[in-house]
């Protein structure tokens, strides 16, 4: 299965967010391939979890349970590295943070390797294992009950301890963003650590990529305009950035760049909302 969406899978995508259910003829239609080609793209997506058959047509998956872990770690892999590098670049040497569960956020803890004296405090077992040999950091993580699928640990425990600390960053993922700009996730007890990880931050990052944008999810977590700087793949929607019009929020684009050692500025472009 192929880790990267081609741009046709991805329109396809976007277009049954936008329309809610669409027929095969339809997409074939509006991408003039042939029926069976779209059968083929819905196929994959879906076994991706990112749409759901039906006869003839394809809609949005229900909005009760995330994708399986070891897919999205493979789902839009490049995307989320380029992110990851991105957030690596705001965030200086010794500086404390709090890193949460996703795979974006994974991909910020690998981002981070050159980095030293950091103090981190996590409750992602594969953020504290990437990063406890790092130069010169202190890593910390909180206690709690241990989720099996993707050693993350939630509970009232974590929130406890995360209570007694004050980070210079939280770094967080979300599994859905609302084009009303509100953040959702699937697990209430993930949400009330991530919660007041925010609430102990004097700065919040949110990592997430494009296929974020209009998913379903049970779970308010908060909003998007209450965020410092948002950091993706692709410019979020008008939708969305009307949303955040008259916000602190900063928003920030992480593009493909030929040369590692280019500045920032030809890294990202950074869109405020006015």
């Amino acid at each position: 299965m192929s880790e990267r969406l081609n741009p046709r899978q991805q329109a396809l995508v976007e277009r049954v967010k936008r329309e809610r259910s669409c027929s095969v003829e339809s997409l074939a239609a509006a991408f003039e391939v042939t029926p069976q080609t779209i059968r083929r793209d819905i196929l994959q997506l879906e076994q991706l979890g990112l749409l759901r058959r039906y006869h003839g047509g394809v809609t949005l998956p229900g909005g009760a349970d995330n994708l399986a872990y070891t897919t999205r770690q493979t789902l839009l892999s490049t995307e989320k590295r380029l992110i990851a590098e991105l957030v690596a670049q705001h965030i200086p040497d010794r500086s404390s943070l709090f890193i949460n569960l996703g795979t974006t956020t994974e991909e910020v803890a690998k981002a981070l390797h050159r980095h030293s004296g950091l103090r981190i405090l996590t409750n992602n077992l594969n953020v504290a294992m990437t990063t406890c040999d790092y130069p010169e950091a202190e890593v910390t993580v909180v206690g709690g009950v241990v989720r099996p699928r993707d050693r993350g640990v939630t509970g009232e425990v974590a929130i406890d301890l995360i209570r007694q600390f004050n980070v210079d960053y939280a770094v967080i993922g979300i599994s859905s963003i609302d084009l009303d700009g509100t953040l959702r996730d699937y697990d209430y007890r993930e949400v009330r650590v991530t919660q007041e990880v925010m609430a102990q931050a004097r700065q919040v990052f949110l990592v997430a990529d494009h296929s974020k944008f209009g998913r379903p999810a049970l779970v308010r977590l908060g909003e998007l305009r209450d965020i410092d700087a948002f950091f993706t793949d692709i410019p979020p929607p008008a939708g969305l950035l009307a949303a955040l019009q008259g916000s602190k929020t900063a928003v920030h684009v992480a593009q493909p760049s030929e040369p590692a050692a280019e500045a920032a500025p030809r890294h990202a472009r950074k869109h405020r909302p006015r």
